[in-house]
């Protein structure tokens, strides 16, 4: 008799399982894809969220020292931003008349890495996965559970929208740059300037604290190790005045970004390409490398493990915002290209309008990512927001580089 058992995951007695399964289902894929390889550390995509787990589903023979993974799950929980609180709605407004985009906090739940052996798929097991995730978030407290997957990920859907009740939430864009031989220019219309975390901080709460899906520990992101650090482009000449005089008397434009080493954490590559496409790549690479001060933009190794910088926490204000956000993407570059990176990666609203100025490779970037949400409970949030997953998207989101 062969029984399912969904259990936490071990990091000592599951870890070589774990990878296998993940190795059947790259296997599986066949086509030209992207790779994640997870450094020997399955659980590093959450390990840096504020609650955590992982789970495994074991199939266990008639005889008990037979057993075998044949799928996983990951899951977090963390606070962020729903909605904001408006004066004169009733709604705690009155208490910060000078606060009109006071955000209301909700908890909320993430899933991804979810993966089923090929050999054991159409079975419920990824059904039974979730299901005990959605346990697990809803005992921690967590009012809405999200996941995001391709738009054209049928298997997925139908097992998100159709069977566990998930809707059809945001569709924001993945932006990819890929990091070239050279160093990009950065223009002198601006000065770039680096900011404390404490300044940083001071910065996003007062500016970006209502923007959907903002981390209410926003500290903790900026103070973690991989965060490489927050950077404001300000026309030039201008140094920094400290946090309460910005605040209370902004630059006419201006522009914030923070960058993420995700390089530490785990590498990606891309697999299935033909030798033409992996000789073209190796090609520009070799233009770019002998003639850099023509600034020929080139493909970088993809072909074998690289790393990637991720850009986080992107804002600004100002008529010419899209221009200083171009500068500081650039700048990004440069460092990631200092650090080894293959690429420079972000992801913003689709409607975002400083999405502008992000120097990215359409054929590399992804237009929709899909966004998928599920109300748990209906007792955690902070105010009355209502039911978010009905709620009209924003102009932008703040996606959390723990989550990647």
């Amino acid at each position: 008799m062969v029984v399912l058992v969904v259990r936490k995951f071990d990091p000592e007695r599951d870890r070589a399982q774990v990878e296998e399964v993940e190795r059947r289902c790259e296997i599986a894929t066949g086509k030209l894809h992207l790779f994640t390889d997870l450094m020997g550390d399955p659980i590093c995509r959450i390990r840096h969220s504020p609650a955590f787990l992982m789970l495994v589903a074991e199939m266990a023979m008639e005889r008990e020292e037979e057993r075998e993974i044949v799928g996983m799950i990951r899951g977090c929980i963390k606070t962020v931003a729903c909605g904001k609180k408006l004066p004169g709605s009733g709604i705690n407004g009155a208490d910060h008349p000078t606060k009109p985009n006071h955000p209301i906090y909700t908890r909320l739940a993430y899933i991804l890495g979810l993966r089923v052996s090929p050999s054991h798929r159409r079975m419920g097991i990824g059904l039974k996965l979730v299901k005990r995730m959605e346990e697990w978030f809803t005992h921690n407290g967590a009012e809405y559970s999200y996941m995001a997957t391709e738009k054209d990920n049928q298997a997925s859907l139908k097992l998100f929208i159709d069977k566990c009740g998930y809707s059809k939430f945001r569709t924001p864009s993945i932006l990819v740059q890929p990091v070239f031989a050279h160093r990009v220019r950065v223009t002198r219309r601006v000065s770039i300037l680096r900011l404390s975390p404490p300044d940083a901080e001071a910065l996003y709460r007062h500016f970006f604290a209502a923007t959907e899906f903002f981390p209410r520990d926003i500290d903790a992101v900026l103070n973690n190790k991989l965060s490489l650090g927050t950077f404001v482009a300000v026309p030039r000449g201008e140094s920094w005045p400290g946090p309460d005089r910005f605040l209370s008397c902004p630059p006419k434009t201006w522009a914030v970004l923070s960058v993420w080493n995700c390089k530490d954490v785990f590498r990606l590559e891309v697999r299935g390409a033909s030798r033409l496409r992996m000789l073209l790549a190796k090609t520009t690479r070799f233009m770019d490398r002998v003639f850099p001060f023509l600034g020929l933009p080139s493909i970088p190794e993809l072909f074998k493990p690289f790393g990637l910088h991720f850009l986080y926490g992107l804002g600004g204000g100002g008529p010419d915002s899209a221009h200083y956000m171009k500068a500081l993407c650039r700048f990004a570059h440069n460092l990631a290209k200092e650090k080894g990176c293959g690429v420079v990666a972000t992801e913003v609203a689709s409607c975002e309008t400083l999405r502008l100025g992000i120097p990215h490779w359409k054929s590399l970037s992804c237009a929709e990512d899909l966004w998928c949400i599920k109300r748990l409970g209906e007792q955690h949030s902070d105010g009355s927001a209502g039911d978010w997953t009905k709620s009209p998207p924003g102009l932008s989101i703040f996606v959390d580089p723990r989550e990647l």
